[in-house]
């Protein structure tokens, strides 16, 4: 099958948008131009003078399945994805049985592979249990195709777990991808400790509850050589530590989840759980230093944490209900809406963030607009204005509190080797 894309615009230099066409053949990008005669191809695909883009990719999302799909599924989430222009994705393992065993990740892959809409890289565990201090087997997980090793969801609590768990990852040659979470300095909080959680009256998270597990496990990946990825960043302290760990030579990355960038503890209205997620949202202060993290370098990427729930899972008020917002199906949009548009963000930064650089530090083969790379690829309508609608999303979640945002940048369609795995309906 030989297929073109026409009509479709490239990202090009001083960050201009050019006139492109694009052939693919045997699931590979075979050529970038102009003018191609359409009578030479199988198939002939209009971009409609939309933005074609690397797929997307997300290095950390929850699809819940086994055990939790009255949340997600490997299915509609994986669909929820192609829809948000995201081609490849890597599942974090807090499902139930976790991944943490050669048997068990067989199982994910099997699932993936039956059902899975675009290319999804499964996470195994870091702990036989998430909560406990007993190491997997490295080796076998790795082997069976581990991504990389994580406990998201908890903190490692013990900093000999993670020393040796460090360890461990280094002799595969694989990333610990930590969520950083000192349970001591928790206080049984709902939402970043500041005036607004005061106002409400609801017990607040400390920002210092992560940033000092990322100090402690920033020496530990300096003592161990390892490859060590801090999940969602969300303080001024974290960012400023990892800053410093990069400078003194320490083999760390991070990310930043787009709620993170868009919006303050001081935007939450109300006892409202749409606005309740772990790390919480922060202070004015630390989304702007969010912000200079990603600028200046120190921030790597952009990471969704899609995490969907049911409605009465979410519909409980701060206290009682869970943590996390859904976010796959709109991070580009809101991203390009709210910093591109307004000239904060480049959109050749943007993509970076969400594509290649995700790609480059995990070595993915995914990210890149080239010829001889996957065809793997999305198409965004820069220009066309829409509104979030919950009821709209095809991921079972439907938990956000970005519902009513105007937003551009719609996706259009998702190729995944070439092949179309979603079109927006005319």
């Amino acid at each position: 099958m030989k297929t073109l894309i026409k009509n479709g615009l490239m990202n090009g230099q001083a960050n201009a948008l050019d006139p492109v066409e694009l052939v693919i053949e045997d699931g590979r990008i075979q050529a970038l131009g102009q003018g191609f005669a359409e009578e030479a191809f199988d198939q002939v695909f209009d971009a409609q003078g939309g933005l074609i883009s690397p797929g997307l990719v997300d290095v950390h999302v929850h699809f819940r399945e086994p055990g939790q799909e009255h949340k997600e599924t490997i299915a509609s989430g994986s669909l929820a994805a192609a829809r948000g222009g995201f081609t490849t994705v890597c599942a974090m393992p807090n499902v139930d049985p976790v991944p943490s065993s050669k048997e068990r990740l067989d199982h994910m892959y099997d699932l993936i592979k039956k059902e899975a809409k675009i290319k999804v890289h499964q996470y195994a565990t870091i702990t036989k249990g998430l909560r406990s201090d007993e190491l997997v087997d490295y080796e076998a997980l790795s082997q069976a195709g581990a991504f990389a090793f994580s406990n998201d969801g908890v903190g490692v609590q013990t900093a000999g777990t993670m020393y040796q768990a460090m360890q461990e990852a280094a002799k595969v040659n694989k990333a610990l991808v930590a969520h950083v979470e000192d349970d001591s300095l928790l206080f049984g909080g709902v939402m970043n400790a500041g005036d607004r959680s005061e106002e409400l009256g609801l017990p607040g998270i400390l920002p210092i509850s992560e940033s000092s597990q990322i100090a402690r496990d920033l020496l530990l990946a300096e003592a161990t050589g390892v490859h060590y990825h801090v999940c969602h960043v969300s303080t001024k302290e974290s960012v400023r530590a990892v800053r410093q760990a990069k400078a003194a030579g320490i083999h760390v990355t991070c990310e930043v989840s787009p709620h993170h960038l868009l919006l303050a503890d001081e935007d939450i209205p109300a006892d409202n759980a749409m606005y309740k997620m772990n790390p919480p949202l922060r202070s004015t202060a630390d989304r702007q230093a969010l912000i200079d993290g990603l600028l200046d370098g120190t921030i790597d990427c952009i990471a969704t944490d899609h995490a969907p729930h049911a409605f009465e899972e979410k519909n409980q008020g701060f206290l009682k209900s869970a943590f996390g917002i859904v976010g796959i199906e709109t991070a580009f949009q809101l991203i390009y809406s709210y910093f591109v548009e307004r000239g904060i963000f480049t959109l050749e930064q943007v993509v970076n963030w969400m594509a290649r650089k995700p790609a480059e530090i995990f070595n993915l083969e995914a990210g890149q607009l080239k010829v001889g790379s996957p065809a793997d690829l999305a198409i965004f309508a820069l220009d066309q204005e829409s509104e979030i609608n919950p009821d709209d999303f095809l991921s079972k979640g439907k938990n956000t509190p970005f519902a009513g945002w105007k937003i551009k940048g719609e996706t259009l369609a998702t190729f995944v080797d070439g092949q179309l795995v979603w079109q927006k309906e005319a």
